[in-house]
């Protein structure tokens, strides 16, 4: 009788410890789903993948929670995690519809309501002030926007721009003289650290429901090589120059001088560069050209970077 009755008080105390543990363990569990279903899930704007989902091991507490599919209103909601699992179930209203925010609580059953109004549709422009850009330069950007008091700049490209930087949050100008209304603008400095390459700013209402691109590219930063074989050429002889230009170009220009009437050969010709920005031309030295001493200077398109070879033209 006394087994039984240990055995019995052994068995409450793990059932009394497993609830307290499950009670305090600190996590929740949620649930996702939406209509139509496939939309991205952001939990404290992080991404958590698509509906319809469940998300374990939530920390208790305050939360935010949005909901986001292309052409549908992002859905907001404030959130408070508990122990328990809590079902979030959005119907997802078009573009010309925006969720209330102020109704983002949850129900009774722990469902989020999802309250609408009609309101505008934001709209957001931009536009570069150059699609080339030399490294050390400032750019500026500008354009037009409605239904939102912010535009929000999201830069992509090369280096520290791969996964996306935001750049600015550039405030609305609902009035400005002699000009538009709702306009913006904003001028970024880049430094002359920032990398050679194509570039895309996205510029966003403050919510995200809508954007627009402006795509430039940039050069400069980098070198340009020339070689030649070979240095010593007899008249009439062929000599063949290459590099590699590293400045973000797309082409390299040749300029050739010599004694006599060749000493400025300006513009001698223009290269495209190869996919690997190597580029290569065979120059045929004519018998009439003076002997002597010959200077090849490569530079790039925009003139950021230039180098240059000597070669000696003598009788065969």
């Amino acid at each position: 009788m006394k087994r039984i009755l240990i055995i019995s008080m052994l068995i409450v105390c793990v059932l009394i410890t497993g609830c307290t543990s499950t009670q305090t363990s600190g996590k929740g569990t949620l649930q996702f789903s939406t209509s139509p279903e496939g939309a991205q899930i952001y939990l404290d704007n992080q991404y958590q993948g698509t509906t319809p989902s469940t998300l374990s091991g939530v920390s208790m507490g305050a939360h935010t929670l949005e909901f986001r599919y292309s052409g549908y209103q992002s859905w907001y909601a404030n959130i408070t995690v508990t122990a328990a699992s809590t079902t979030y179930y959005a119907a997802l209203a078009t573009q010309t519809i925006q969720p209330s925010q102020s109704q983002g609580g949850t129900t009774a059953q722990g469902q989020a309501s999802t309250t609408t109004e009609p309101v505008s549709q934001p709209t957001v422009t931009i536009e570069e002030s150059q699609t080339l850009l030399i490294v050390g330069t400032s750019q500026t950007f500008s354009g037009t926007s409605t239904g939102t008091d912010m535009v929000l700049l999201m830069l992509y490209g090369p280096g520290a721009y791969t996964k996306g930087v935001q750049v600015a949050q550039v405030p609305v100008r609902t009035m400005v003289p002699v000009r538009t209304m709702n306009v913006w603008n904003y001028t970024w400095n880049p430094g002359y650290n920032v990398l050679a390459g194509t570039y895309t700013m996205i510029a966003y209402d403050r919510q995200k429901i809508t954007s627009d691109i402006a795509t430039f590219s940039i050069v400069g930063g980098g070198s340009v090589s020339i070689v030649a074989n070979p240095i010593l050429v007899p008249q009439g002889g062929t000599v063949t120059f290459s590099g590699l230009c590293t400045t973000g170009a797309k082409s390299v220009s040749l300029t050739l001088y010599g004694p006599g009437q060749y000493s400025s050969e300006a513009n001698f010709v223009t290269l495209p560069l190869n996919a690997d920005n190597t580029w290569s031309y065979k120059y045929t030295f004519g018998v009439s050209k003076p002997l002597g001493p010959y200077t090849m200077v490569v530079s790039d398109a925009q003139n950021t970077a230039s180098s240059s070879v000597v070669i000696t033209l003598m009788t065969t």
